[in-house]
This record gives structure tokens, sequence and C-alpha cells, in this order.
């Protein structure tokens, strides 16, 4: 173990492991996991053949997240780093330290197998036997064959869902014929320092005895804590039981509500993994609980694309109470930087909101409008809703003063933070200002508040604008360019798609799917001379280019993309969620891009668009290869229902059950849609 509290140092587990993360590359190999049950994968390494392997993956609770990188090697050797986090913790800024310490001051080190129990079998050192199969199924597995001495291992990691620690447990099984006496040592480890809150205290805790005595066919379990307390806190208690039992209560939890049911496994298991990632990422803080994105440098805090914009807006159709109130306290955070100048508001609360905000105009004022205004709809409380409709009309009163002499709305940059070149009105801040007037008339009206009217009409001159200012011929496409001078064909022109304004569809979906598609979904831009630009992606951008292009009809090109994409991300070299970029980020586990995954069917797949805290339309795309699908316990609009699609002689037939009873059962056209009341 390295005692390292500033958590600055890389680590050693392989060539290309660097802060506790595999590298990670836009080339892989043919799939290597295969779906082995619900909501479950499993790598397998069939008669010795060991290719060597390596990834990592997060998980998280509400005080603790933990990135684990694991490789193994030609002998089906395993080696494990497990960086820790424990968000609230925060440093001290060391020495000479750069002020970018201050937003990314979380506790944090990374434990090796140095960590771990010693254990000694017949007075010889226990070396766990090869690894036969990983599994990941909301934790993460590895099924060791027998040591030599016929001891053999079954290790599983996962994180405590609220307490500051995470957990290991082994189950030793005795596979010989004969009683095993195993003695273990190096159970306690314990480091203190002292941060910004006060002193922290960590340990490493094993439940390993003195003794054990394992007769023939017996099993034991142990369990290991990482953990950290503040100033004179409790230690959490190293309870294999008791933590895994919370965590499998959540699991159940989140595979209960939601569910969707298609003829494609990898699709299914993707979307039901993506539900855990966006739920679990949600931490206790000064703002109360929060969604935070992870990837090891996101944490306790909030973005306006993000949570306010991403996951927000998700919550309310998982039920999930949880993220649902970490959705209302990011609107509320931002809410509290209303101001009567209408000065620029900030887009992000780094570390509680502690760490010094940049105001840089990115969008985010478009952002949290069109986030707010879908979960306010969404989420089906009137109360919520009259609680956000001044943060909601503050962004869009703050998009109006925006607008240029052509009429689309100015900023700074957009959400890629001016990695990549802008101008000074880009189509992504035109968009989404666009889709939050649209679902500010739903809200408007269902609030009974003045402006829906004057909010159509806004609507109405900001698309015409869209299509004056941006519209285009790009690369020989009928499409948009992203900003006045641009001549690239770039990720974003798919959110036109997005909020409904088709009528350059056939161009972008060309340009997404045929120009810029990749093996790892769409590329930022391609043809540029920018490295900033050129050869990188980012999976957000695919997940709202799939969406965009389901909504816009264009089903059997946009499943068989989504397919690919899906199949690469679940049984890849690099699983088992989508990720954030490359290689910027390098390919991290970011929690928010998760529910765009899940909203690619919800609003693309399955059509959804709120009018109303109980109506909505449905829209859905039912792929020609595919006779049914479904998607069921869906928590929103105040209702817990199923949708099921279906074709028949030629037609498509939407059913939706709500508490058992049948509130809709019609048959539509293609692209058809359906008008729902849950009334």
């Amino acid at each position: 173990m390295k005692p390292n509290l500033a958590g600055t140092a890389a680590c050693g587990l392989m060539a290309g492991v660097l802060m506790g993360c595999a590298t990670h590359t836009a080339e892989e190999r043919s799939p290597r996991w295969t779906v082995s049950g619900a909501n479950r994968i499993s790598l397998a390494f069939p008669d010795g053949d060991y290719r060597p392997y390596a990834d990592d993956i997060e998980m998280a609770g509400r005080r603790v997240a933990a990135i684990v990188a694991y490789s193994i090697d030609e002998q089906g050797q395993l080696a494990l780093e497990r960086k820790v986090f424990f968000p609230q913790l925060h440093q001290y800024k060391p020495e000479g330290g750069s002020w970018f310490h201050d937003y990314r001051a979380y506790l944090q080190d990374t434990y090796e197998d140095d960590i771990l129990p010693t254990l000694y079998v017949n007075n010889e050192r226990f070396v766990p036997g090869p690894v036969g199969e990983v599994v990941i199924a909301g934790w993460l597995r590895f099924e060791h064959g027998p040591s030599p001495s016929g001891l053999a291992l079954c290790r599983t990691l996962y994180p405590s869902m609220d307490e500051r620690m995470f957990c290991e447990v082994w189950m030793l099984t005795n596979t010989t014929n004969t009683t095993l006496r195993i003695a273990s040592g190096n159970t306690l480890q314990e480091f203190v320092d002292f941060g910004a809150k006060g002193k922290f205290t960590r340990r490493v805790v094993s439940t390993a005895p003195e003794h054990i005595e394992l007769k023939p066919g017996q099993q034991f379990d142990l369990s290991i804590g990482i953990m950290a307390i503040m100033d004179d806190e409790d230690y959490p208690k190293v309870d294999s039981s008791e933590t895994f039992r919370n965590r499998h209560g959540f699991l159940g939890r989140i595979a209960g509500s939601l569910q969707l049911e298609t003829p494609n496994p990898a699709l299914n298991t993707l979307f039901g993994f993506s539900k855990i990632r966006a739920a679990e990422s949600i931490y206790e803080s000064e703002l109360g609980l929060i969604h935070s994105p992870g990837g090891g440098r996101y944490y306790v805090g909030i973005w306006a694309n993000d949570e306010a914009e991403y996951a927000g807006p998700f919550f309310p159709y998982l039920g999930y109470d949880i993220g649902i109130e970490s959705a209302m306290n990011c609107y509320r955070a931002f809410a509290g930087e209303m101001n009567p100048e209408y000065e620029k508001i900030r887009y992000a609360f780094e570390i509680e909101g502690i760490a010094k905000p940049f105001l840089k105009d990115r969008g985010d004022a478009a952002m949290i409008a069109f986030g707010a205004a879908q979960f306010a709809l969404a989420n089906g409380d009137r109360a919520a809703a009259e609680e956000l409709w001044p943060l909601i009309e503050w962004c869009l009163e703050y998009c109006r003063r925006q607008l240029n002499e052509e009429g689309v709305v100015r900023s700074e940059s957009d959400e890629m933070e001016g990695r990549i070149e802008t101008g000074d009105a880009n189509l992504s801040t035109s968009c989404l200002y666009y889709g939050a007037l649209n679902h500010a008339v739903d809200l408007a009206r269902e609030l009974d508040k003045s402006g829906a009217e004057l909010y159509a009409a806004q609507a109405t001159a900001l698309r015409d604008a869209i299509e004056n200012y941006f519209g285009a011929t790009v690369e020989g496409l009928h499409t948009y360019k992203y900003y006045q001078a641009h001549d690239r064909l770039r990720h974003w022109i798919c959110l036109p798609l997005v909020v409904g304004i088709h009528d350059r569809a056939e161009g972008t979906v060309d340009a997404l799917f045929d120009r810029l598609w990749t093996d790892n979904g769409v590329q930022v831009e391609k043809n540029n001379d920018d490295p900033r630009a050129s050869g990188i992606f980012w999976d957000r951008g695919t997940l709202y280019a799939l969406r965009g292009a389901f909504m816009a009809g264009a089903t059997d090109r946009a499943m068989d993309r989504l397919v690919r994409f899906s199949e690469r991300r679940l049984l890849g070299d690099r699983v088992p969620y989508v990720v954030e970029a490359s290689p910027e980020g390098n390919m991290a586990h970011l929690s928010a891009e998760s529910a765009l995954y899940c909203r690619v069917f919800i609003e693309g797949l399955f059509g959804f668009k709120p009018t109303g805290f109980r109506s909505f339309d449905l829209a859905p795309r039912l792929p020609s290869g595919w006779d049914a699908m479904a998607l069921r316990n869906i928590r929103a609009f105040d209702g817990d229902f199923d949708i099921e699609v279906r074709r028949m002689d030629g037609r498509i037939f939407v059913r939706v059950s709500n508490g058992g009873s049948v509130v809709l059962d019609e048959g539509i056209n293609e692209v058809g849609t359906v008008h729902v009341s849950l009334e």
C-alpha cells in the first residue's frame, strides 16, 4: 500500500496503468465478455486460455467511491489496485500546490494487495490460484481456481452504500480431502493525517481470525474494509452480510423499476447496468444529496450539463426517490445563483460549492431550463414544479437577453468548455433553449402560469432563426454548421433532432452515422487539423445522436448503430458502462452518461415527450426486425405503468397499463404518435 494522502503518485499495477485506471484506447479486440444472466456479464478463460486482460470499473455509495483496476496475465494471475475516494473529506493543499488541487481535494489513496490479510496454509504462504472467471453484476467478483495447497478463493468487491468504506469479501473453500489449517496476519493497518475539516484516520481492517481450520469441502468467509473517519466518528462495522445486503437491496430496487424488454440481451443488460451507474453516484454533501459524475475527478459537485440536463430528467422515470431528491437539490443550488441583473450563472458547484466558481457561459442557462422543465413535468409533483418555475423562468429570460441580431443565442462556449472552437453563437445552446421553451409552454399551462403563449411564439421565432443561421450544406450534406464560420461536420449537429426539428433529418443522420461514425460511436469532428477535434469521441455525443435519430424516424439505422455501440461498451475490452471521452478522461465511467444511455430508449426508442404532470406523448420506434418491445414499471407522471409495443398486420399497436388498468390500446403507423393520460 502507498500511504500517499495527496493521491498524486502513479500506480505500478502494470504497464499502461496510471492513477489506478487501466489506459484505454480506441482499438479493441473481439468481444471477450458474455451476458450470463439478468444484469450480469462474465469473462471466462476456458482451457487455461489466458490472453492478458486489463480494465477498471467504478462503483460508489453515498460516502465512498472506488475505481478498481485489475489485470490478468498469461498465467491467469490477478493483480488488483483499488483507488478509493472519500469525497466529503477534503485534503489540505500541499505547499506549492496548484489552484486545481482545490477542485479535486478529495481524500483518496491507492491500495494494492499488500493491504490484504496474509494467509498461511499448513505453514506455507497462500497465493491464490489462477482466475477462472470474472463476473460483474453490480459488484466485481473474481473466482480463482485452487492453489497448490488446495485452497480456492472467490473474492467480491463492492462499496458500502451508506458508510465511508469499500468492501472486499473472501470466500475460502477447501477443495482437498484433508483438513487445511490456516493462520492469518496483517489484519489491521492505520494511517492518520489532518485535512481541511479535521483529523482523518484511514484503516484497512480484516475479520480474518488468527487461526482457521477447514474440513474437506468446508467454506469460510472473511471481510476486508477500507474505511475512513473524521475526528471522533465511529468506525464502520466490517460486516460483509450487512453491507452486501444493503448493496444487494439497492441493486434489487433499481432492477425492479424501469425494466426494458427487447429481443437483444446486450441492450437489456447495458440498460440495466446503466440504471445502476446512474443511480449509485449520489453523495451526501453540504448541498444535500447530490448526483455527481465520478470518474476519479468529479465528486460532491454538480454541473449544469451532467446533473441538470443529463441525469435530473432521468430519475422520475426510474422512480428513485434519492435520485429525485438529488435532482431537486441540484436545481435548488442553481436557483440560488439567480440575480436580478441577469449576469451569467455559474456552471458548476465543485467540492460541495466550496471551490471558487468559474463564470463562463457555456449555454448553462439553456441546459438548466431544458433539464428542469423536463424533470418538473415527468416528476408529476405540482409543489416541486412550483418551486422550480422561477428558476426556469429566469434561465429562459437570460437566454432571451443573449439573442443576437439574427435571433440565435450567444454563448462563450458549449459543454465542451472551449476544448474546440464554437464561435460566439453555437447550435447547441440555441437548440437547448428551443427545447426548454417548448417544455415551458406545457409546464406553464399545467401550473396555470402566464407566459405559455409568449414562450410558444418565442420558440417559433427561434426555430426559424436556427434554420436561417445554422442551416447549411456542409461537406455536401443538407444539415447544419455548428457556428457561423464553421465548415466541418460536428457531433452536436444531432441536437436539432433531439428537440424536434427534423427539417434536415436525412442529411444530419447521414452525417452522424456515415461520415462521423467510428467503432466507438460518433466522433467529435473529422477533417480538422486541430488535434482537439479530430480523432476524439465523447459518448454523450453518440447518445444524443442515437436518441435524435430514433426521434426523427431513422429507426433501423439508429438500431444498427445502437446495437454495435452497446455490444462494444458491454462486451468489449472496456466494460460495463458507457464512458465519458477518449483520449481525454481515459474513457472514465462518468455516471451521467449512463443516464443518457437510458434516455436513448425512454425518449428515443419509446418516444416519451412529457406534456403534463399526468400526461405524455409516445412516438415508439419498433425496429423492422422486432415483433415487440416493452418498458415496464415506469414510475414517472405519478404512476407505475407499463408500455407494450407490438407489430400486428403491418401496424404498430401501443398498450399502456397503469396499476393493472389499460389506459390506452391503440394502433398507429410506423412513425405515429399517441397521447396518453394517466388520469
